[in-house]
C-alpha cells in the first residue's frame, strides 16, 4: 500500500477478485470435456490474468495507460 487508504484497499480487492476470476476460469477449463470450451475458458483466464497484471503495474507506477 502507498498510503491512499480506501482507494488502495478497493484497488487491492479489485485485483484480488480479478485473480480469483482467472483461477476460477482455469479450474472450469480443467473440468470441461469440450476442447473448444476448454480453449475458450483458458483464453479468458489468460486475459483476466493479463488485465490483472496490467492494473497492478499501473497502480505501482511501473507502466502508464496509453492515451
Amino acid at each position: 500500500m502507498n498510503g491512499n487508504g480506501p482507494v488502495d484497499e478497493r484497488h487491492e480487492r479489485h485485483v484480488r477478485e480479478m485473480r480469483e476470476k482467472a483461477r476460477a476460469l482455469e479450474a472450469e477449463a480443467e473440468r470441461s470435456d469440450d476442447p473448444e470450451e476448454r480453449r475458450r475458458l483458458r483464453r479468458q483466464a489468460r486475459q483476466a490474468e493479463f488485465d490483472c497484471e496490467q492494473e497492478s503495474m499501473m497502480a505501482a507506477g511501473d507502466i502508464y495507460p496509453t492515451p
